[in-house]
């Protein structure tokens, strides 16, 4: 996980202010690199307009291979410089086992050379191609100069974070995260494509034309190209009489596919910086989970059980807050984090988890933020998640930020306590169940309004506006406390599987629940039912009934001023 910035501009090299800077390095503490470049006027044309002057600075939290790699990554022979912010699990089909941005910047290097070589028309199009078969979650900006050509974006989902400043026509500025202090306007480069400047062009204009290569879903229409292909296909819309339901073989698939996301999440990590002492019977934890003992954390807790040594910790991360507006009655014996519907939860999954996965040591880490606390942070959590900026993000946002940082009290049994602070530096996150599999009260209300056709188009209109709403500022918040967070919910092979199961199967809310029932198919509420019966299926029968609850709620952090106060409501 990294920090990118870049700038593009005909006057003087733009370096980022010092406080978006110290905002860089704390995304990547383990090293910072930056690089001024004149981009050359082209020597075919008589132009005598200023040249170009990039500037390229990266910071880097390593966590995988056996080496640290320092960015940005310049290659001597062509002057080709990238930037790259993510994981890129296969590129093309082909597995990357160690580092991956040296393995990325090789494939770009290799495609400009051959495409420029063999037919110059048509080397964007093999550019692109060859970005849109990364595997994992990236954003990244790739200085060609070979073609004097500029390429930056996101990967197809939006799971990491770039801010585009608004600025100039004749400037570009990009960042991963940015300080908005000076009250610039930055705007998140939107998750829908690849954006390019042709930078030969940009002295003749005296401005940097950005041209959107959009996406393609697979098997869509081939006429329109470049375009960058997406790894899975359209939503399953069929809607027929006699609707299937969630059976023990989509059970077993779907378990299979969620270990495959995993094992890629949670092994090898952070070999070149921190390897294990042989001498220790019990490493500390690599791996944390964002941990509310709900049902879509509780299940990737579970898992990786199985993937990870019994000599390897794994820390949950459960965090409650102090909320005057509800605990300000209470008796001053009385804990307010205690009584947070998480804490509750979490309490109550862990046991769970102890009596399932025996020899597994989990740490409980309480993470408890008095009000106090909570609001000498309000500025900086506000600044992270810029450019959003409603309460409901800033609710959700400070749940994130506390639980990152993984430091208070832990109990590692019933009986002792001890603070500590988590060693993990990969955090593991559900989110992208609910939208996939209909975890939200509005699918339910969807269905009662439309059936199975509004029950859709609701799931449809949660996953594709994932990015926009959730993924950048969530990146963006976690990454402040040098932790890169994972959605296996949210690889592309398991999307492509829950994309084409029918609505049923994932969530049918045709057949309510039934209490007095045997059979779990009925016995477990409709919302998320096929992922219900896949902690049954692993032993997590009280999990397997838990409700739905969003996280600004269970953490207590959602109203906490009186007054009317909504989650939309913008602040100032």
């Amino acid at each position: 996980m990294c920090g990118i910035f870049f700038s593009l501009s005909q006057h003087s090299y733009i370096d980022p202010d010092p406080s978006t800077e110290q905002l860089l390095k704390n995304r990547g503490p383990d090293s910072i690199g930056k690089q001024h470049i004149l981009v050359p006027v082209n020597a075919e044309e008589n132009i005598t307009s200023p040249q170009l002057h990039a500037t390229f600075l990266s910071t880097v939290l390593s966590l995988r291979g056996n080496t640290l790699v320092s960015q940005p990554l310049r290659d001597e022979d062509s002057g080709s410089v990238l930037c790259w912010n993510g994981e890129a699990w296969s590129i093309g089909g082909h597995s990357i086992s160690g580092n991956d941005s040296r393995v990325v910047f090789d494939a770009l290097l290799e495609t400009c050379t051959k495409e420029t070589t063999n037919q110059k028309s048509a080397y964007v199009e093999g550019l692109v191609r060859v970005i849109s078969s990364i595997r994992g979650p990236f954003a990244f900006v790739f200085y060609d100069a070979l073609n004097q050509r500029l390429f930056y974006g996101r990967d197809c989902l939006g799971r990491r974070s770039l801010l585009r400043k608004s600025s100039a026509e004749h400037e570009l500025i990009l960042s991963s995260v940015c300080d908005n202090a000076t009250g610039d306007f930055w705007a998140e480069v939107e998750a829908d494509g690849i954006y390019t400047v042709d930078l030969k062009e940009a002295p003749k204009s005296l401005s940097l034309a950005v041209v959107h290569i959009p996406h393609r879903l697979k098997g869509g229409d081939e006429s329109s190209s470049p375009s960058f292909d997406l790894p899975f296909p359209a939503m399953n819309r069929s809607i027929h009489g006699d609707m299937p339901r969630p059976g023990r073989e989509t059970v077993r698939r779907l378990e299979m596919a969620l270990r495959s996301s995993l094992e890629l999440r949670v092994q090898h990590v952070r070999e070149a910086v921190e390897p294990p002492d042989s001498n220790q019977s019990v490493q500390d934890a690599r791996i944390a989970i964002l941990f509310s003992g709900g049902l879509d954390c509780t299940i990737l807790a579970r898992m990786t059980h199985e993937l990870l040594p019994l000599t390897e910790r794994i820390d949950l991360l459960n965090v409650a807050f102090e909320n005057p507006r509800i605990h300000s009655q209470l008796d001053p014996s009385a804990s307010p984090y205690e009584l947070c519907p998480d804490r509750i939860t979490g309490r109550s999954s862990l046991a769970e988890l102890r009596k399932v996965c025996p020899g597994r040591l989990w740490r409980f880490v309480e993470i408890n933020v008095p009000y106090c606390e909570t609001m000498a942070h309000r500025g900086k959590v506000m600044t992270l998640m810029h450019p959003h900026n409603t309460e409901m993000d800033l609710s959700i946002s400070y749940a994130l930020f506390f639980a990152s940082r993984g430091a208070d009290i832990t109990h590692a049994s019933a009986e002792t306590s001890a603070p500590y602070r988590s060693a993990a530096h990969v955090l593991l996150s559900g989110l992208g169940a609910d939208e996939l599999f209909g975890g939200y009260q509005r699918h339910a209300v969807a269905f009662s309004r439309r059936g199975y056709p509004g029950l859709v188009e609701e799931l449809e209109l949660d996953f594709n506006r994932l990015g926009k709403r959730n993924l950048g500022r969530d990146d963006r918040v976690i990454s402040d406390s040098g932790k890169e967070v994972r959605f296996p919910y949210l690889d592309e092979e398991f999307i492509a599987l829950a994309l084409e199961l029918p609505v049923s199967v994932k969530c049918d809310f045709a057949i309510p629940q039934s209490a007095a029932s045997d059979d779990p198919t009925q016995l477990l509420e409709p919302g998320k039912r096929i992922l219900r019966l896949l902690a049954w299926k692993l032993g997590m029968k009280s999990v397997a009934t838990e409700k739905k609850r969003a996280i600004q709620f269970g953490a207590r952090t959602a109203k906490m001023e009186t007054g009317n106060t909504k989650g939309t409501n913008v602040l100032t």
